[in-house]
């Protein structure tokens, strides 16, 4: 029966009789799909290294927009599908979203099989990308309301951490899978590497063949069996407090087509008045910030018109934006998921740019296009944080299960201050040194740290949140809490590849550290006060 009419998770007799099994069966086909989603959305962090190995003819800053464009298109995307739980239904929702991801996985194979391929057509797939990226908000609200409240910090934790591995898994895949030619004819030629390539075995030598589409090509190993087991394996929650108004599978399908279709053309606007004129945006200089406001405005307005269920249905839920902690743990949580997804996405071009190349004066003019013989394999190294960051978000539900969601965060909020300073320090260093690997160690060291901090933090924040908000509003509160929070993986990599430009890449996690301890307080102000109204949730 996919349809579930009755559900009540907070009764024990049937939470032990009924509940469980199917709850952990639509956790357990909820996180690989999740895990596809992150990868899909954030494989550009990855692709681009290769790219640039390989002579594409892009700039680094132009490579870093691509990241930059999935992270702004699947942050959007999360806004409507914060909603789509609840009248759309778990199982149509996870199936059809799951399933789009088939399509920018299959083209950008396409794309990447020819190096002339124009600019314009990778911005493109990675636009499209952030179907990936949108799954999160739908696929936590979803989890959410199959368990009971004392169940969701371990639950939501992994599903949203083992969901997260999507980023550690395409880190370690795709260059795998890009050193030989697994799909055969149907995978094509291989392109030939111009500089040297990081690998999980060591350094490439230019002159070596790559199947960079294979990056692309891989997800659909697992998207397709999974298209089949969303589809048979999960269920619709029909009660009157998750999603009363589900129809049929179709009807379903069109509505969720709708929305994203919203998403989509508002990201794209918002992301042509912020590109550069070279890159095939408007070139006007808008404040990157302004826009995102524009962007996050305009697609809760337009959805907010949307005739007929639509319409009705998000009026009710937009109820939350009239509790003012839907709007303290947006901030919250921005910093630790925004966090950890941004820096996923700016990772591993960040080490190449940064560590890859040796920076010298030359005439008076410091320079950084000199490819450095010894510098560290952006590929090897760039998986190893956020598997850090994923595997110990459960770990971060757990503990904050035991001592308290708010107490959690708050240790987690100085860790990041402390190692996002540190990991300036020696980022401005090695971008002054003819040897930046000397500083590599170190930095790599702080950022483990620092992506732990954001992991565990992630887990501890899905615990507030959960004993913050009554239970109609704690789905739909998680959905937009992680769509404004996604929006890191477009600042930080649109930050870095301006700071890199300008010379002073530290000055990028100098202001994220700020910004840190101004988290830090607001989380003291609201939840650990103890005359606060939450004090410790």
């Amino acid at each position: 029966m996919t349809d579930l009419n009755k559900w009540e998770p907070e009764n024990e007799q049937f939470w032990q009789t009924s509940g469980k099994s199917i709850a952990r069966r639509n956790l357990w086909i909820s996180i690989p799909s999740l895990l596809c989603g992150f990868a899909v959305w954030l494989y550009w962090g990855i692709l681009t290294v290769q790219m640039m190995n390989a002579g594409f003819d892009f700039t680094s800053d132009e490579l870093f927009t691509l990241t930059a464009i999935a992270g702004l298109s699947g942050a959007t995307l999360r806004i409507p599908s914060s909603f789509f739980i609840r009248f759309c239904g778990g199982r149509n929702t996870i199936f059809f979203t799951t399933s789009l991801l088939i399509i920018p996985a299959f083209f950008t194979g396409v794309a990447l099989q020819n190096p002339d391929t124009p600019l314009w057509q990778y911005q493109l797939l990675a636009l499209l990308s952030g179907f990936g990226g949108g799954n999160f908000a739908s696929s936590m609200s979803n989890i959410s309301f199959f368990f009971p409240k004392s169940q969701q910090g371990l639950a939501l934790g992994l599903n949203a951490g083992l969901g997260n591995f999507g980023v550690t898994s395409m880190q370690i895949l795709i260059p795998l899978f890009m050193t030989y030619g697994v799909f055969g004819a149907f995978g094509g030629d291989p392109v030939t590497l111009v500089s040297p390539s990081g690998s999980l075995i060591g350094k490439v030598p230019a002159g070596s063949e790559t199947w960079i589409q294979n990056g692309g090509y891989l997800w659909l190993l697992i998207l397709v069996p999974l298209f089949f087991a969303t589809w048979f394996g999960m269920n619709n929650i029909r009660t009157k407090e998750v999603s009363p108004d589900v129809g049929s599978p179709l009807s379903a399908i069109a509505m969720i087509s709708v929305m994203l279709s919203i998403g989509l053309v508002i990201a794209a606007a918002g992301l042509w008045l912020i590109l550069p004129e070279a890159a095939n945006g408007s070139g006007w200089g808008i404040p990157k910030e302004l826009v995102l406001v524009l962007v996050v405005a305009s697609t809760v307005f337009c959805l907010k018109m949307l005739p007929g269920a639509i319409g009705d249905s998000l009026s009710k839920q937009y109820q939350i934006f009239n509790n003012k902690h839907t709007w303290v743990m947006s901030v919250i949580y921005t910093m630790t998921f925004g966090s950890f997804i941004g820096f996923s996405a700016a990772f591993p071009l960040a080490i190449k740019v940064i560590f890859g190349f040796q920076h010298v004066l030359v005439d008076g003019q410091m320079t950084h296009d000199t490819v450095n013989p010894n510098g560290p394999s952006a590929l090897m190294y760039a998986w190893m944080a956020p598997f850090i960051g994923a595997l110990i978000r459960p770990v971060g539900g757990w503990i904050a299960d035991k001592l308290g969601g708010a107490f959690v965060t708050q240790l987690c909020s100085a860790v990041m201050v402390i190692s996002s300073f540190g990991a300036a320090y020696y980022m401005e260093q090695a971008y002054n040194s003819a040897t930046p690997e000397e500083f590599f160690m170190p930095f790599f060291i702080i950022f483990l740290v620092l992506f732990a901090a954001t992991g565990i933090g992630n887990g501890s924040t899905f615990r507030t949140i959960a004993m913050v908000f009554p239970k109609e509003q704690a789905g739909p509160v998680l959905g937009w809490t992680s769509a404004v929070a996604a929006y890191g993986a477009f600042y930080i990599p649109m930050v870095f590849g301006q700071q890199i430009k300008a010379g002073t890449p530290d000055v990028a996690l100098i202001g994220f550290a700020i910004f840190y301890a101004v988290c830090l307080l607001v989380n003291w102000w609201f939840y650990l006060r103890k005359d606060g109204e939450f004090y410790n949730p």
